[in-house]
């Protein structure tokens, strides 16, 4: 039963990522808080710094 938590968790991280990526381009999506959500339950380092980069790129336009 963990093992099947742990994979819906990466699942809908990935896509809550994937469609954040897709939301900083549409207006109707707010694609940072989906970066957010999705890197919060993926919670992978990597991911992290990813969003970090991000935020600074958006941040100073």
């Amino acid at each position: 039963m963990n093992n099947f938590i742990t994979v819906l968790k990466k699942i809908l991280g990935g896509i809550l990522i994937i469609v954040g990526i897709i939301g900083l381009f549409l207006p109707f999506l707010q694609g940072i808080l989906m970066i957010a959500a999705g890197a919060a339950l993926l919670h992978n380092h990597w991911l992290d710094g990813l969003i970090k980069k991000l935020k600074v790129r958006i941040c100073r336009k």
